[in-house]
């Protein structure tokens, strides 16, 4: 019964310091606080405040216009939604970086980061909601990497971040459906990667 009643003492211990905070103990090594007080000079910016921050940012294509104008879907679809858009010229999009995503069992485990080659992916699929909509990409059309030249990576793009991307067209040969286009993509406004070229070409 006493041997009962010790393992019994320990688990509620053990327990109870689950939510206290380090540090914070009396004589006996048993925490007496479960949090500590907020310093009165705190700065709160708060949710509505932090929120606002971008709620001059209109889509102008939503998640479901997004799918409708590509044809990737999970897992590899890489754009939530357009922001803004120049019918074959440009788009600026967003990527909203979950931690949820498949590739992060494996890239890397303990030290989440997301691939470069996804973050090119994520630049081409914008890319190609503009040359899908473009005069000469008939309905169904699908569009291929045929090359891609000058890419940096600048900094790692982790699970939280927003990665706002940016493609413009540069050419369109519209006889053999070839596309070249440029692109970048920034994470709290500074530069995560940079394609000086993209090439692609559509297929039917």
């Amino acid at each position: 019964m006493k041997i009962a009643q010790t393992i019994l003492g320990l688990a509620l211990l053990q327990a109870s310091n689950a939510f206290v905070a380090p540090g914070l103990s009396n004589a006996r090594g048993v925490s007496t606080r479960i949090f500590e007080e907020v310093e009165a000079d705190t700065e709160i910016r708060g949710a509505a405040e932090i929120s606002g921050l971008t709620g001059d940012v209109e889509a102008i294509f939503d998640t479901e216009e997004v799918d409708a104008a590509i044809p990737h879907r999970y897992p590899f679809n890489f754009v939530d939604k357009i922001v803004e858009y120049v019918p074959g010229k440009r788009a600026v999009g967003i990527k909203m970086v979950s931690k949820n995503e498949d590739f992060f069992n494996g890239h890397f485990p303990g030290r989440r980061v997301m691939p470069g080659v996804l973050q090119v992916e994520a630049l081409a699929q914008l890319a190609g909601t503009i040359c899908l909509k473009m005069d000469g990409a008939d309905p169904g059309s699908i569009f291929f990497f045929a090359g891609v030249d000058g890419v940096k990576w600048k900094k790692p793009v982790v699970p939280g971040d927003a990665l706002v991307m940016e493609v413009e067209i540069l050419k369109f040969n519209k006889k053999f459906g070839l596309v070249k286009a440029t692109g970048k993509a920034f994470v709290d406004g500074k530069v995560a990667i940079e394609v000086k070229e993209m090439t692609f070409a559509l297929a039917k």
